[in-house]
């Protein structure tokens, strides 16, 4: 059981740092390239999620070190 945990995790872990390796790709295409069409607008996207999080106050700033914990 435990071994199946960690499988798990392990699978979890793989496809974290492979999306992570994806949006950092869709930016520099978006700064190098502009509005690509099979990506669309990674950098207005992020844009959005960090106004959203810097304007919901004290939860967005516990949301934002909630997903540097998980992308660490």
């Amino acid at each position: 059981m435990d071994n199946a945990f960690r499988m798990i995790s392990d699978i979890v872990t793989s496809l974290t740092g492979i999306l992570v390796g994806l949006v950092g790709l869709g930016v520099v295409g978006g700064v190098v390239f502009g509005d690509m069409a099979f990506v669309g607008d990674v950098l207005g996207n992020l844009v959005g999620l960090v106004s959203q999080l810097g304007d919901a106050g004290v939860v967005g700033l516990i949301a934002a070190a909630i997903l540097l914990n998980l992308l660490k």
